[in-house]
């Protein structure tokens, strides 16, 4: 396995950044969450984005960008929900990579403005997000991208 300057395997960066990335889940969806727990959800979805940094092509690197804009989203926070929802974005385009991380960026990026309170932007996501998702086959990974629309306040079906 080759390792990185410090001697870790990609297996266990990988290892690292699926874990964390799961737990970054739990606790998204952990109902009550205290102050700490989101501090603890908050660092670790940057921990697994570096992870996949040392064992992650370019789809892990936007869906780790994805999930820690979702998580300052949840937290109201809003300049890092965009900053990291623009970083997705840009790294699938650099990849050339488009469907459900094309559509899924959007919707990050719709997320991040509504909490902003960038409605007009909020918007032209939410659109560019339903246009993508015409080229999703996958009927499962449709259902996931128009769940987490919905969860937007400015999303009309």
């Amino acid at each position: 396995m080759p390792e990185d300057d410090r001697g870790v395997t990609r297996d266990l960066h990988r290892k690292l950044g699926v874990d964390l990335f799961n737990h970054v889940w739990e606790l998204l969806e952990k109902p009550g969450r205290t102050k700490e727990e989101d501090e603890r959800m908050v660092h670790a979805a940057h921990a697994s984005r570096y992870h996949w940094i040392h064992a992650g092509e370019a789809a892990n690197h936007a869906t780790g960008e994805w999930q820690i804009a979702r998580v300052y989203s949840v937290l109201g926070r809003a300049e890092p929900a965009l900053h990291h929802a623009r970083r997705c974005l840009e790294i699938l385009e650099e990849a050339g990579i488009r469907g459900f991380h094309r559509a899924s960026a959007c919707e990050g990026l719709a997320k991040a403005h509504s909490v902003a309170g960038h409605v007009e932007e909020c918007l032209r996501y939410i659109e560019l997000a339903k246009a993508e998702s015409e080229s999703i086959t996958d009927e499962e990974d449709r259902k996931v991208l128009f769940d987490q629309l919905r969860e937007i306040p400015e999303y009309r079906d």
